[in-house]
């Protein structure tokens, strides 16, 4: 009697393979069992799931055996050659750094430990751990080649140097749209403030190639009219250079928007990674922007103008006598 019960409680509710389909070269095994409503509800069990008898009656589970919900044996882990037992937390509406940091706190402020024990933080925040070292070493790498890049395209450290200070700025858009998005601060956000740091700089790179074009081409102009450049000639060679430049510029911050924005709407495997990569270059392109056009020309105003005489006008004196 005890197997007969085993052998139905085995194939009802963890089911029995009774045949085999076969679909061209590929065979599949057909189990059959009762269904979930039936296998999640212990009355039900009781009643529905029946036990045949050698006289070829059948009779409810629940006649010859107890069918409740209890707690399982815990099982024994081992780390490191201890026994450890695990304590899954998921962490939501937060970055799982600042999470943790608070956890660690709590733990050790409220928890007293036996001796011999100890609590070891794992998982995802490990991964998190680990690439925040790698973070550490990767970004100041990245920032380092730029300004090798740069200062090696313009050889002067006066352009390299006004880049290098308004890259800030470009990022301060990225960092708006991850708040607006709700996104908190992960590896992949990291990936995508790095991407936005070299495009930035590339923008402005062709913004400073225009403004020290125009601005050789009006010194050329004023040396061959005889006289020195003045503050009106940085304003002229600075209107060309940027304002008549405008759409080289906005071709490419378009066209990096363009191919980013889809990723902003995807949906499926990987889009949630993905999503937050493009978030801080599509939000940092916009006030890249407004750096390109705005910040980038006044701050070349200031640096030029600052060794140009304050006269935007030169007068010459001719056929005087002592």
């Amino acid at each position: 009697m005890m197997g007969d019960v085993q052998q139905v409680v085995s194939s009802a509710l963890g089911a029995e393979t009774v045949t085999t389909t076969v679909e061209g070269r590929e065979r599949y095994g057909v189990s059959v069992r009762y269904p979930r409503d039936v296998r999640s509800d212990p009355q039900a069990i009781a009643r529905e799931v029946l036990v045949p008898l050698p006289n070829g009656a059948s009779i409810p589970l629940g006649q010859v055996a107890k069918v409740s919900l209890v707690r399982g044996p815990g099982s024994i882990r081992t780390e490191n050659a201890q026994l450890a037992a695990y304590i899954f937390v998921d962490a939501r509406e937060r970055d799982l750094g600042s999470y943790v940091a608070d956890a660690k706190r709590a733990v050790a402020t409220s928890v007293k430990f036996p001796p011999g024990y100890y609590a070891v933080w794992s998982g995802q925040f490990e991964f998190y751990e680990r690439a925040k070292k790698r973070l550490a070493v990767v970004v100041p790498l990245t920032l380092l080649t730029i300004f090798l890049l740069l200062y090696l395209n313009f050889r002067r450290m006066t352009e390299t140097l006004i880049v290098m200070l308004s890259l800030p700025f470009a990022l301060v858009g990225g960092l708006w749209l991850m708040w607006w998005m709700g996104f908190n601060l992960s590896v992949a956000v990291a990936v995508g403030f790095i991407a936005l740091a070299g495009v930035a700089a590339e923008t402005g790179v062709i913004m400073l190639i225009y403004l020290d074009h125009a601005w050789e081409a009006q010194k050329r102009k004023a040396l061959a009219e005889g006289r020195a450049t003045t503050r009106a000639d940085l304003t002229a060679a600075i209107m060309e250079g940027a304002v008549e430049r405008v759409r080289p510029k906005m071709m490419t911050v378009i066209a990096i928007m363009a191919g980013l924005l889809p990723i902003l709407w995807s949906q499926g495997t990987g889009s949630e990674v993905m999503q937050r990569i493009a978030v801080p270059m599509i939000g940092g392109m916009v006030s890249s922007t407004i750096l390109t056009l705005v910040v980038i020309p006044a701050i070349y105003a200031l640096v030029k103008g600052s060794g140009i005489s304050g006269s935007n006008t030169t007068s010459r004196h001719e056929g005087q006598f002592p």
